[in-house]
């Protein structure tokens, strides 16, 4: 059992074990779903065992019975969503999210385990989410965060960091776990969602930029993680945290919004730079990425304003301008 999860019920801890290890779910994933399941058991004690409200945040939760959890039907489900929209002010993802956790968590008691006899989540749907277009960095704005990496401290780290982002298309959580040993050549390996491995191809300035960081790499002494390619300051592997904050700061040197961009924002560029530019194939981008569904993919396939712009001047009819012939008859006879 995950023993970090212990303030959970155990069926609900078996669960996320099974999730984790059977259907391979990131560890981000299984601490999303311990998050709302805990909430969701919150929610029980008050509204099924009349538990204060205003103590909600600190309710225990690890004596919720299996007959609490075979109590709920579909109208309590709805009124959670409706809950934690209302007082937890739960945007349409997040609930999404706790409808793909609680669906999971019914289908396995139901499905796998078969200790309930009614599925209540089966019927549940999940908030229609509004696509949006990813935010990204246009050509010109790459170039001047690339020029933006400066000082006396990790430049090189941060160069090849900031390069893999927005050449390959990496997630964070990717970037950080590298190895030394997932490089070959030109092909680095690395673990994607659902602990999937992928070859990634390293173009000319990924690969110089990583050889340039090896050589400041080399220099450091008693490394504390020798297998981790990218170290912190105290020769660990670097945090995903340190990574945000030095993405944030090269933002900001390259006179962006911090605020508007992210590594996640990079990985958008990275992918919008190689459809625009490289023509690449939706479904070869769709590998580089290493998207399950193709339909992920496509919102990279979307148009920026130069392309609507250029399409609507390409119009034949573009050419066409209005000549106001003059009335000679101003005043005509009724």
């Amino acid at each position: 059992m995950i023993k970090e999860y212990s303030d959970l019920p155990d069926i609900a801890i078996e669960f996320l074990d099974y999730m984790l290890t059977m259907k391979n779910r990131s560890p981000k994933t299984i601490s999303e779903y311990h998050y709302d399941l805990r909430t969701f058991f919150r929610y029980i004690k008050v509204t099924k065992h009349h538990a204060d409200e205003e103590k909600f945040d600190v309710l225990p939760v690890n004596d919720i019975t299996l007959d609490d959890i075979k109590s709920v039907d579909l109208t309590d489900l709805y009124s959670f969503m409706s809950y934690v929209s209302r007082n937890h002010n739960n945007k349409a993802v997040t609930r999404a999210r706790k409808v793909a956790c609680l669906k999971s968590f019914y289908k396995y008691l139901y499905s796998k385990l078969k200790i309930i006899e009614y599925n209540p989540a089966a019927e549940l749907d999940s908030p229609k989410l509004v696509k949006r277009l990813p935010k990204y960095l246009k050509l010109e704005e790459s170039v001047k965060l690339l020029e933006s990496v400066d000082g006396k401290k990790n430049v090189a780290r941060d160069y090849a960091i900031l390069v893999l982002f927005m050449n390959c298309g990496l997630r964070l959580s990717e970037l950080v776990g590298i190895n030394i040993s997932n490089i070959r050549g030109d092909t680095l390996t690395v673990i994607g969602k659902g602990n999937k491995e992928r070859t990634v191809y390293l173009n000319q300035a990924c690969q110089d930029a990583i050889a340039a960081y090896i050589v400041e790499r080399n220099k450091m002494k008693v490394i504390k993680d020798p297998k981790a390619l990218f170290l912190s300051e105290r020769k660990v592997r670097i945090s995903p945290k340190t990574v945000q904050y030095l993405v944030k700061k090269y933002i900001q040197a390259a006179g962006l919004d911090p605020d508007k961009y992210s590594p996640h924002k990079l990985r958008h560029t990275a992918a919008t730079l190689m459809y625009k530019y490289g023509h690449v194939d939706i479904r070869a981008l769709q590998a580089i990425l290493g998207h399950e569904s193709i339909a992920t993919t496509e919102i990279y396939t979307h148009v920026d304003e130069d392309q609507l712009r250029n399409a609507v001047k390409s119009n034949p009819l573009s050419s066409i301008r209005y000549n106001k012939k003059e009335n000679q008859n101003k005043n005509p006879e009724v």
